[in-house]
């Protein structure tokens, strides 16, 4: 099956919608684009291992999202790497993951991963977990940004502010949206998207006040990071000290 994504501003038909969604329906399919939602490019051996199949039937999952443009392949040498395509198939996918988890309840012991996840993760390249949602509602609240409805915008006082703090977003250049909201799988609020969500993470990881897991999408807030998300962005003490399980 051969399917394209529409282009922006194009509106795509029903044929082609299910198309996308018959794609994403595999377990497979679905298990390497959840496997790429912390925005790195991995290899079609790591994601073998993701999607729990052959390599080789791997080898075909990855041409078929190719063609469809919900991946891009990377080529370094003789390697090849695959992420997800834009941040608009990393919405598509949290929304799912969203949608699912507010579906009838799977008996599935939960776990250390589990809680993790929920604390802090990365959604492609913003925040997501309690920690995105805490930071959505400290920039809400401190007059930064407006959330209401779904959807999000800077105020003008939030662009003196990250730009005082070294966050510069007057990127003319880029089509992504400036502040957008993300409907957050876990906490079934919003958190914060867009070119501000993505300049918040890479701000945290460069000041260190988040780690990154060696591998999957669980986000460590460090010691410094509790005291400056708190001191910074007035973000609450239970989003940075999420309650520990019995």
């Amino acid at each position: 099956m051969t399917t394209n994504v529409a282009p922006p501003g194009n509106i795509a038909s029903g044929q082609i919608i299910a198309e996308v969604a018959a794609l994403i329906g595999d377990v497979a399919r679905a298990n390497i684009l959840a496997a790429l939602m912390d925005g790195r490019a991995l290899t079609a051996g790591e994601l073998a291992v993701h999607a729990g199949v052959t390599p080789q039937t791997t080898s075909g999952h990855l041409g078929k999202l190719d063609r469809a443009g919900l991946l891009v392949c990377l080529r370094q040498g003789r390697h090849r790497y695959y992420r997800l395509a834009s941040p608009a198939v990393a919405e598509v996918i949290e929304a799912l993951m969203a949608v699912a988890a507010a579906g009838p309840v799977r008996h599935r012991p939960v776990g250390p991963r589990d809680d993790a996840l929920r604390a802090a993760r990365s959604c492609y390249d913003h925040i997501a977990g309690r920690l995105g949602v805490g930071l959505a509602d400290a920039l809400d609240a401190g007059g930064l940004v407006q959330v209401s409805d779904g959807s999000g915008a800077l105020t003008d006082r939030g662009r003196m502010f990250f730009d005082q703090i070294g966050l510069p977003l007057d990127d003319t250049t880029s089509r992504r949206p400036l502040c957008r909201t993300c409907l957050d799988w876990s906490e079934r609020r919003h958190h914060l998207g867009g070119r501000i969500g993505a300049a918040l993470l890479t701000h945290a990881l460069d000041h260190g006040w988040l780690r990154r897991s060696v591998e999957g999408r669980m986000l460590t807030v460090t010691p410094a990071g509790r005291l400056d998300f708190a001191r910074v962005f007035g973000v609450d003490d239970a989003a940075l000290h999420p309650p520990q399980r019995p």
